[in-house]
């Protein structure tokens, strides 16, 4: 049952990127991955993932090096955080129950959380100091979590699907991320 909800969670997630890799120009961005895509992407958790993430992003095909592929990635993560954000803040104020608009409040700002994080992996990225982004695309990882906590605490209320599958993109992301940081030091 769990490798067929990652295989749907792929197959959603890849959906959701269909329209970036038909919007390439072909002359711009390759239909097919760089080498440097294939190879770092080959070191990480989520090879299938990683490749279509990478090469769906206008940045990813002409990174340069794995460093660069590694804030592409973080980057991706980002949006996601910012994106899962205002949804979680959408559903809260569309929540008509008191209990789900506070935890759907609590998720956004979760999210934003996750965002801060990112941007200062990004920075540290920048600045050569590899561990400290570690810890901080592990702290963003970690952060949306919390919402599915606060949800399972709360057994009346349905954690939306939606905020599941966001939840489990960012979190496979930010492994792909953190695959990435851990070879360049």
């Amino acid at each position: 049952m769990a490798s067929m909800a990652k295989a749907l969670l792929f197959f959603f997630l890849s959906l959701s990127l269909v329209p970036l890799i038909f919007s390439r120009s072909p002359q711009t961005h390759p239909s097919s991955p760089t080498p440097l895509i294939q190879s770092t992407c080959n070191a990480t958790s989520y090879y299938d993932f990683c490749v279509a993430s990478l090469g769906s992003d206008p940045a990813g095909p002409t990174a340069s090096d794995v460093r660069s592929l590694s804030v592409v990635a973080v980057n991706m993560a980002a949006t996601n955080a910012t994106n899962t954000s205002s949804i979680a803040s959408s559903l809260a104020q569309k929540a008509t129950d008191p209990s789900l608009r506070t935890l759907l409040h609590t998720c956004a700002a979760k999210y934003v959380a996750a965002w801060d994080a990112l941007h200062s992996a990004v920075q540290s990225i920048n600045e050569e100091m590899y561990d400290y982004a570690f810890v901080h695309v592990s702290a963003a990882a970690e952060y949306p979590s919390v919402c599915r906590v606060l949800f399972r605490q709360a057994p009346r209320l349905t954690y939306p699907s939606v905020l599941v599958m966001r939840e489990e993109g960012l979190e496979m992301l930010c492994k792909i991320a953190l695959d990435m940081i851990s070879l360049l030091g």
